[in-house]
């Protein structure tokens, strides 16, 4: 049964890494969470992590399929009858190499899942709660949406159109919605295994705090934009990148 006056926020990707970390962080603070991820076992893992079906309300499917998105805002609302608070961690590269050389299906893969998904799920969560009640969303960017990242450009492409994305989003919606983005550099998950495996100490060096992230750094982050205390915040981009812009490079 849905708990009265308890904060329910919808994190996709959510059954590992950065937004189960998120999803943690939301339910150590006593709210209560429907997450997303393809693999239906790891899901069913992570709502046990989370306390169990009376915090926790995991629906496998692919982010990019509008009728799981649709099954997941559907059944979030049936459960909890409300759904306070989006946060889209959804993202994919499936490539590395230059931009001349891209395959465009591949491009428009990116773009379907990082940005198009992305919206899909606003509109639906707006759509069923949001526009009636308020609430804030926040999208997991990337600092290679911020400048030039050798190797997965059009990730970063879509990383910074999700960035403007985040911006139009918070002017249209307020001024009973916030939306706000994290821009994280390398954080230690299997998603961005490629980009320091065999070389972490190596990578990390460049960074000025001399480590890389890990994910409860952002989840930390993600929850302060969605608490009351960010109540004066909207359409702004965090960087969480070790001070790593501050070298002025992306690796």
């Amino acid at each position: 049964m849905p708990e009265q006056n308890t904060k329910v926020t919808l994190v996709t990707g959510a059954s590992r890494g950065i937004g189960l970390a998120v999803a943690q962080a939301l339910v150590a603070r006593g709210e209560q969470v429907v997450i997303t991820g393809r693999d239906a076992a790891s899901l069913e893992q992570a709502v046990e992590e989370l306390g169990g079906p009376e915090r926790a309300l995991g629906i496998a499917g692919k982010s990019h399929d509008e009728a799981h998105r649709t099954e997941v805002v559907d059944r979030a609302m049936e459960r909890f009858g409300r759904i306070d608070a989006l946060v889209n961690n959804v993202g994919t590269n499936p490539v590395f190499g230059s931009m001349v050389d891209l395959d465009l299906a591949a491009a428009r893969k990116i773009l379907d899942i990082n940005l198009v998904a992305t919206l899909g799920w606003v509109q639906l969560v707006h759509k069923a709660s949001l526009r009636e009640h308020g609430g804030a969303i926040v999208n997991v960017s990337s600092i290679s949406g911020l400048g030039p990242a050798p190797g997965i450009g059009m990730y970063g492409a879509s990383k910074a159109a999700l960035i403007q994305l985040t911006q139009q989003l918070a002017y249209e919606l307020a001024p009973s919605v916030r939306v706000n983005a994290v821009a994280p550099a390398v954080v230690r998950t299997r998603f961005a295994e490629a980009l320091f495996e065999g070389r972490e100490e190596e990578v990390a060096s460049s960074y000025p705090l001399k480590r890389l992230g890990v994910p409860e750094d952002v989840a930390g982050a993600v929850a302060f934009l969605l608490s009351d205390q960010a109540s004066w915040i909207t359409g702004q981009t965090l960087v969480l990148d070790g001070g790593l812009l501050l070298g002025a490079g992306l690796g």
